[in-house]
């Protein structure tokens, strides 16, 4: 099973939105570029929720049946490891295998060694063609790239060797992602973590590192965005030549998590994917969530009550709500509003604080993160919120739609 070349992950917590979200792939298919759908949940999101993997399933394949998807899908089980990976092996054929937690435990003796000495031949000026500036490779740095990703890639395996018992060879799609840790990757760390997924017989498919700059939840990139450009452009080119000289698979290709809304990085990720015709997989996190309060509070009545109550008490319970993503939002409470003041609100002030236009002075990014985080509250509300959903549906499938479309498939691939 091979990922195609452009694929977007379409987190959707709630498991009401694939038809919305498909209708933006299929006018994007219509306009001639061709992105997979890849419907992704974490383990996380399921236990907060109280959904299971089989819901997801459930929800793709009816989404592709309504709307006669012609292309490929696939589901994602997202962020997972050996100790809960199997509740999704039935359902999901995408895997995203996540090492965050082992960077930097230390590997065998013997093992690393053994690493060192077949990647010895690399010590010296580092040739990836492509990148104009010199890397170099001593000895001490690649023992210290060793010690610090080896045991990681290691517990990928394990994860990996798991599945394949279960699911067989080429029955699925193997992503390693190492976003959620402290610091970036560099390049000529990229290289050798390549070397070692490749060592341990992982067929990845897409790699997601973690960039420079932050990548908060739901708001643009914090950071120069013509560094980011540069470490991309680098990524992709490592990959290409880790591909060759470590027999990976040849779509292997970057992965941005945290992806959504992006704005400022998409001209410059376009640019390098055309530059060297290569491929992207990018995670739209939970912004399909955000945009069911926008349509539910765009439609006013009960969908403008329900989003202002969820507003209220998130903003009473920031602290519990944020801190399984403590490290991917910075939010200032001095500059969330009231709960009174929102609670007064017209529709069209709920609906501009929200929504990603940041162009309008009536954005607020804080408001935004908190409300990325709260969906937890509404799936404490239950039937209350998703007959809401129901309900409301042209409002919300309308802002679900038009924001995969218009702010993430036309930036990144059709301009």
């Amino acid at each position: 099973m091979n990922l195609e070349k452009y694929s977007i992950g379409v987190g959707d917590r709630f498991g009401h939105q694939g038809n919305a979200q498909l209708k933006a792939f299929l006018t994007a298919k219509q306009q001639g570029v061709d992105v997979v759908p890849v419907w992704n949940k974490s383990n996380r999101e399921h236990t907060i929720i109280g959904t299971n993997p089989e819901d997801t399933r459930r929800e793709a394949d009816a989404a592709v049946k309504k709307m006669g998807w012609p292309g490929a899908y696939h589901v994602d089980a997202d962020h997972i490891g050996l100790g809960n990976v199997d509740k999704f092996m039935a359902h999901a054929d995408f895997f995203t295998l996540d090492v965050a937690d082992f960077i930097g435990k230390a590997p065998g003796e013997a093992e690393l060694k053994a690493f060192e000495q077949s990647m010895s031949k690399y010590i010296g000026k580092l040739n990836i063609p492509g990148v104009q500036r010199e890397i170099s490779v001593s000895a001490e740095s690649l023992h210290t790239i060793a010690a610090k990703y080896l045991y990681a890639v290691k517990e990928a395996a394990k994860t990996y060797q798991h599945i394949l018992k279960s699911k067989g060879e080429g029955k699925f799609i193997v992503e390693v992602s190492m976003d959620e840790t402290d610091a970036p990757q560099t390049p000529v760390e990229m290289f050798f973590i390549l070397a070692a997924i490749a060592q341990e017989g992982i067929p990845a498919q897409t790699i997601a590192p973690k960039f420079s700059g932050k990548f908060l939840k739901g708001i643009d990139y914090v950071g120069n965005p013509n560094a980011f450009a540069q470490e991309f452009e680098e990524d992709v080119l490592v990959i290409a030549r880790a591909v060759n000289v470590f027999h990976l698979p040849k779509n292997l290709k970057l992965s941005v998590h945290s992806g959504s809304d992006k704005f400022s990085l998409y001209p410059h990720i376009r640019q390098v994917l055309k530059k060297h015709q290569a491929g992207l997989h990018l995670k739209t996190a939970g912004t399909t969530w955000l945009e069911e309060l926008i349509g539910l509070a765009a439609a006013g009545g009960e969908g403008l009550t329900i989003a202002q109550e969820v507003y209220a008490q998130s903003f009473a319970r920031r602290d519990e709500l944020c801190k399984p993503y403590a490290t991917v939002v910075e939010i200032d409470p001095a500059k969330l509003p009231a709960p009174a003041q929102v609670n007064q609100w017209t529709s069209a002030q709920f609906v501009s604080a929200l929504q990603h236009e940041q162009k309008n002075p009536e954005f607020n990014i804080h408001f935004r993160q908190m409300l990325h985080v709260a969906f937890k509250v509404a799936a404490e509300m239950g039937t209350r919120y998703t007959s809401a959903l129901d309900k409301y549906e042209a409002s919300v499938s309308a802002s679900v739609t038009g924001n995969i479309l218009n702010r993430h498939l036309k930036p990144l691939f059709i301009g």
